[in-house]
């Protein structure tokens, strides 16, 4: 399965008032795995933030007007998300920035890009995140802080930043945790110590510890959770 865990940053908080997007970033998983097959592009928007959105992500007009316009990329962007399932933290606002660039690239380019969801399909990582925390804070920093996820240089928002914190959160909240790791790190902390490993003798009785009933209650709370987060659901249950 190949997933991109996307984010975008833009001029401002509506696109019906003319804001544009000015950096996309992906993230690519492929079978629950980190590829660093990533797509980051910055874009010229040809306008200026507003102030509240230059606040949050800090690139100013002078940095953007170095780098092409989204009829540029179009193209290339397209490719690359093209087949995947996007992993996206409020959906609805990246899809609507994403789908008026593509509208606004068919109108000057005279092609039918049509939207994002006739090339790949899309995951809401904030509405299973109210799903899972009912009542609680769901902000991408509340879920890093939740999951132990590392958030601190996080100081501005970045597209491409915020979509490898995404990529871990959703890892997390799946019951994924393999994936965090390469094998050249699984593999290092698997034989850093060989002292700690003592041969087993041949036919030793080897003693056998049962899970206590608090341990059976905890597991099947977690594989409950993964049942209602998996879009295949939990593979232990069936």
């Amino acid at each position: 399965m190949r997933q991109l865990v996307l984010d975008t940053e833009t001029t401002g908080r509506e696109h019906s008032e003319g804001n544009r997007v000015i950096e996309i970033g992906c993230v690519e998983l492929v079978n629950r795995r980190l590829t660093n097959n990533n797509f980051q592009r910055y874009i010229n928007p040809e306008r200026s933030s507003e102030a509240g959105a230059l606040a949050v992500h800090g690139l100013a007009d002078d940095f953007l007007r170095n780098y092409p316009v989204f009829k540029i990329i179009v193209e290339e962007f397209i490719e690359y998300v093209r087949g995947a399932e996007l992993i996206i933290h409020n959906a609805t606002f990246d899809l609507g920035f994403l789908n008026m660039e593509l509208k606004l690239a068919s109108q000057i380019l005279g092609k039918n890009y049509g939207k994002i969801t006739d090339y790949c399909t899309v995951i809401d990582t904030l509405a299973m995140a109210r799903q899972l925390h009912p009542g609680q804070r769901n902000s991408l920093d509340a879920l890093c802080k939740r999951y132990s996820i590392d958030n601190t240089k996080r100081n501005l928002h970045g597209a491409l930043l915020d979509s490898e914190l995404l990529a871990l959160v959703y890892l997390a909240m799946t019951g994924g945790q393999t994936t965090l790791f390469g094998e050249e790190n699984s593999d290092r902390h698997q034989h850093s110590n060989p002292q700690q490993f003592v041969p087993i003798k041949k036919n030793a009785a080897l003693k056998i510890i049962q899970a206590n009933s608090d341990e059976v209650t905890a597991h099947e709370s977690c594989l409950t959770t993964i049942q209602k987060a998996a879009k295949n659901g939990c593979v232990w249950h069936k």
